[in-house]
């Protein structure tokens, strides 16, 4: 079965070249040109991952990604202005997984795509992952699923695969270039926040520990560290 990706760019001629290659590559693309059908596609076209473009006129990339998140933890990937990196880091925090700066080649796009997408799976695809526990946490691979103090967090597949890697590694720090190649499926790059903005959004979803401080704890200049109680 073919993997469905939904393209939402008001830019006809990029689409367009984006959609033929993606087809070339084995997915299928619906391309949408517009903000509020693309939120009617995203939340019930049954598609396996949205591409975003931020700028659009009338409902922007953002605004569907916020009803995206409002309703579930489809993988999101955001196209945004070279150099922008406001709309990145807001896109980020709202739970975009990645980004891609535009203008952007085809075969970065579909290499991104595959890579979210390739994360989001690998728990599915490897049955010796088991469940993980860290003092309130417990995060079940396989299923995609994790719960702190016994109530559910909604993460999105970014947000749980970097939680998983810090989990597994509880106690010890784990550097940002090891989280990137696990969590974003690709290399970090140079002044790239993308981690840092994920692990705030990770941070406000977990309880504290018992005296007040963050479960993740930043370790200058190396990396991040999951503290156990």
């Amino acid at each position: 079965m073919k993997t469905k990706v939904l393209l939402v760019d008001d830019d006809v001629e990029l689409s367009e070249m984006l959609r033929v290659y993606l087809e070339r590559e084995g997915f299928e693309v619906k391309v949408v040109h517009d903000g509020e059908i693309g939120i009617a596609e995203a939340l019930h076209g049954h598609h396996d991952i949205a591409v975003l473009d931020v700028m659009m006129s009338g409902k922007s990339g953002i605004d569907v990604l916020v009803q995206i998140r409002a309703h579930g933890a489809m993988p999101v990937l955001m196209l945004t202005a070279k150099g922008d990196d406001a709309d990145r880091i807001v896109g980020l925090e709202l739970g975009a997984d990645d980004y891609v700066p535009k203008p952007c080649t085809p075969r970065e796009l579909t290499a991104r795509i595959r890579a979210i997408l390739r994360r989001s799976s690998a728990a599915e695809s490897n049955p010796s992952l088991s469940q993980i526990t860290v003092d309130a946490l417990i995060i079940w691979p396989e299923q995609r699923r994790a719960e702190m103090a016994g109530k559910p967090l909604e993460l999105t597949s970014t947000e749980f695969n970097l939680l998983e890697v810090l989990a597994r590694a509880a106690g010890h720090v784990v550097n940002k270039s090891e989280l990137s190649e696990h969590a974003l499926g690709r290399p970090l790059a140079r002044f790239d926040r993308s981690i840092d903005v994920h692990i705030s959004s990770i941070r406000r979803k977990l309880e504290p520990l018992p005296d007040g401080r963050s479960r993740i704890q930043a370790v200058f200049n190396k990396g991040y560290q999951f503290i156990r109680e």
